[in-house]
């Protein structure tokens, strides 16, 4: 039985298991914008890059902050082969935060059921260094006993270390600790070396691959709300 809940964030309780990459693709079609998926996908992956390298997130960036940065990087790189005005960057932008608002909103409940029963959970997370600002945003306040984040703790996943790090926090052995997040690769395979139990949330993925692989050895759901009929039944 679970004693205990380590949490991922982006993914998993943001867009409940899609990745970004295919959110903020989603939102491009919606919108028209004059790209390709080939030319959207180089961009992505040089604005993460990007990101990774250099200290544009500031601690205090808001998600709203974060995204129009992220936006930013995409549609200027996109500028070198299309024409691609900026006019996109607000209208997605306002689109993709409603969608993150209403996704949320949907993850709060489940956690705060599980609150409710008692189980403590931690956050476990890649994220920038504005972690705490993110998750005050959007309405996580009291959630969690800890935010661990790659940027301040310095291990960034698929490193299972850093889900001791979680494990650590919540008091626990590895083996009392379910870990859940929407990334096979990043997520559900290192929690599992690391000792933990583990719960995949498989949504649409990066590559067919990533959301179509097999887990002999994890649970899983396909929205956040069955974590809570798993438990029932256990």
């Amino acid at each position: 039985m679970t004693a205990g809940f380590i949490f991922d964030y982006g993914g998993t309780l943001d867009t409940g298991g899609q990745h970004w990459g295919q959110v903020l693709w989603h939102a491009y079609e919606r919108h028209r914008v004059p790209v390709t998926e080939a030319q959207f996908r180089e961009a992505y992956v040089h604005a993460e890059r990007t990101l990774g390298r250099n200290l544009i997130i500031r601690p205090d960036f808001t998600f709203r902050q974060t995204l129009e940065a992220k936006l930013q990087l995409q549609l200027e790189f996109l500028k070198r082969n299309v024409e691609c005005g900026a006019r996109y960057a607000e209208e997605l932008a306002d689109d993709l935060y409603a969608h993150t608002v209403e996704q949320t909103a949907r993850s709060i409940k489940v956690l705060q059921t599980l609150k409710d029963q008692g189980v403590p959970m931690v956050l476990v997370s890649n994220f920038y260094g504005n972690m705490p600002v993110v998750l005050h945003e959007f309405g996580f306040d009291g959630l969690f006993l800890k935010v661990v984040e790659s940027a301040v703790v310095g291990i960034r996943k698929p490193d299972p270390r850093i889900f001791l790090l979680g494990v650590e926090a919540l008091g626990l052995k590895p083996e009392e600790v379910t870990v859940v997040g929407d990334s096979l690769d990043k997520d559900i395979i290192p929690a599992h070396e690391a000792g933990c139990q583990t719960v995949w949330l498989r949504g649409e993925g990066w590559t067919p691959a990533s959301h179509n692989g097999d887990c002999p050895y994890c649970e899983i759901i396909d929205s956040l709300d069955e974590l809570l009929k798993m438990i029932k039944t256990k």
